[in-house]
């Protein structure tokens, strides 16, 4: 049986972990875009022969994805194109001995594949209900706190945005995903990256019980009833693959998402100046900021906090398609979609079809317009004038709210986004398979990202200035149904942290 036919195998028999099923997401995803990909060839931007010159910081991979480049003017760093986010819940509080284990499993991995986008690159974080099973005065004594007030951790748990569907926001409904948010229990979030999809499905049928690696016999991990999987989720990020996508399995809107972009929306979102460096977004911070009391030389100094979302897209909507037969309305063309997405006025005006093709580039600047441009484009002031009133139009886009809070003073962004596109039927209702955005940022705490989320939906500024739901940013075309923050290590500990001090 070669490789490829032992790993389709193995995932079908039983395992050594439970929620075997639950992998059965992202597996599908990787599948498809297995056969729809091309592998990048890569030019390397750092070699390591040691699991010892790997980054402490967990996320810190930029040094070992393909270096920046400029695409149409934009500087961009594409990011491995499979990633599969695997939640898992704890059977039992694991022990030192599984904390060994745990290590030895992702030694094993980073021996067998190179730590690269054309390898493996794997991350593991940890949900409250995982530090909620060890000893309270322990995990007060190790975790940091918010420098703007020390009684509040830096690990919080999600709580639904103003825009979810929620119980807490009894006047917010979606067109089509009515679907109301879950704030997710997990112990354990691992996170896999490859430009090889047949690396990642490896990597996890070795973890899930296959005792084979890279086609060699390889003990898997021995957890002794410890981890079952809850979910899996697959996103793929390649320049327009959504598009591919789109046209192989017939989605109405096809033509019109730009074939250049490697997001559903069209435009790119892996430009280098929109993520800050990673150590400004850990526990430690760095010169711009430090948001927390963590120290370097604390267990938890470069830690960070990630958070995990899922969103089905509402890509009807986005096209302003009432069915899918209808024609795209007014709002789909490219100088609206533009500033949904961006900011307004129109940061660039697009094709003379508005429509085919995504009617403009995918390659726009992420300009930093400072934390009071979505005030005043709320208000009318520099937006261009609405024939109806003759006064600005007043609307906010989807990165002038962001920008409310997310950056630091000197103008560096706090946080790393993670996101790309998927492809599934996961909390759709009927089951059918819709284009997704599967969502993670690291930022130094809870409380910042929640903030940030907060501003990005922008409702308070909606209510004061009167902004029509219609133009307010992305807010109305996502549907977030899943949400959870974990807490991940530095990769000292990224193994059971705290374990080895019961």
């Amino acid at each position: 049986m070669d490789a490829e036919k032992n790993e389709r195998h193995v995932i079908t028999r039983r395992t050594a972990l439970q929620g075997t099923a639950a992998l059965a997401t992202a597996m599908g995803t990787l599948e498809m875009v297995g056969r729809l990909a091309h592998l990048p060839e890569r030019v390397a931007n750092a070699e390591t022969t040691t699991l010892a010159a790997l980054p402490d910081i967990q996320f810190d991979i930029g040094a070992f994805i393909a270096p920046a480049q400029t695409i149409n003017g934009i500087v961009v760093q594409l990011p491995p194109v499979n990633t599969v986010f695997l939640t898992a819940r704890l059977l039992r509080t694991p022990n030192r001995t599984d904390q060994a284990e745990m290590n030895r499993a992702l030694n094993t991995l980073e021996s067998a594949y190179p730590f690269a986008a054309g390898g493996l690159i794997t991350f593991v974080a940890y949900g409250l209900p995982y530090f909620n099973r060890l000893p309270a005065a322990l995990v007060s004594s190790r975790m940091p706190r918010l420098r703007s007030n020390t009684a509040r951790s830096v690990l919080e748990e999600a709580v639904a945005s103003p825009t979810d569907v929620s119980a807490a926001n009894p006047g917010i409904t979606k067109v089509r995903f009515n679907v109301p948010v879950r704030i997710e229990t997990n112990d354990i979030l691992f996170t896999f990256r490859s430009d090889n999809q047949t690396f990642i499905q490896d990597a996890i049928n070795w973890f899930n019980g296959s005792n084979q690696l890279v086609g060699r016999a390889v003990a898997s991990p021995r957890f002794g009833g410890l981890l079952s999987f809850t979910s899996s989720r697959a996103m793929f990020t390649q320049l327009g693959m959504p598009r591919f996508v789109a046209g192989q399995v017939g989605l109405p809107f096809a033509r019109f998402i730009n074939p250049q972009s490697p997001m559903w929306m069209g435009f790119v979102d892996q430009q280098v100046d929109a993520s800050g460096p990673a150590a400004i977004c850990t526990f430690a911070g760095n010169p711009s900021a430090r948001l927390t009391t963590a120290v370097p030389g604390d267990y938890f100094d470069n830690g960070s906090i990630q958070h995990l979302s899922h969103v089905i897209l509402d890509m009807l909507q986005f096209f302003d398609m009432e069915t899918a037969t209808s024609a795209p309305g007014d709002d789909a063309v490219f100088t609206e979609r533009v500033q949904y997405m961006y900011h307004s006025p129109p940061i660039n005006r697009g094709n003379a079809d508005q429509l085919t093709n995504g009617g403009g580039p995918a390659f726009l600047p992420n300009n930093n317009r400072g934390v009071n441009y979505a005030r005043q484009t709320a208000q009318g002031i520099g937006t261009d004038i609405d024939p109806a009133t003759g006064q600005g139009e007043r609307r906010m886009g989807h990165l002038s709210t962001l920008q409310r809070s997310s950056r630091a003073a000197d103008g560096t962004p706090i946080h790393i986004r993670m996101d790309g596109p998927g492809f599934d039927n996961m909390d759709v209702p009927g089951n059918s398979k819709q284009p997704k955005l599967q969502f993670t940022v690291f930022v130094p705490s809870a409380e910042f990202f929640r903030v940030m989320r907060s501003n990005t939906a922008a409702l308070d500024l909606a209510e004061q200035f009167d902004v029509d739901e219609d133009e307010n940013g992305l807010e109305r075309f996502l549907t977030t149904t899943r949400r959870q923050n974990f807490l991940t290590p530095p990769r000292r500990h990224r193994a059971f942290p705290l374990v080895e001090l019961t």
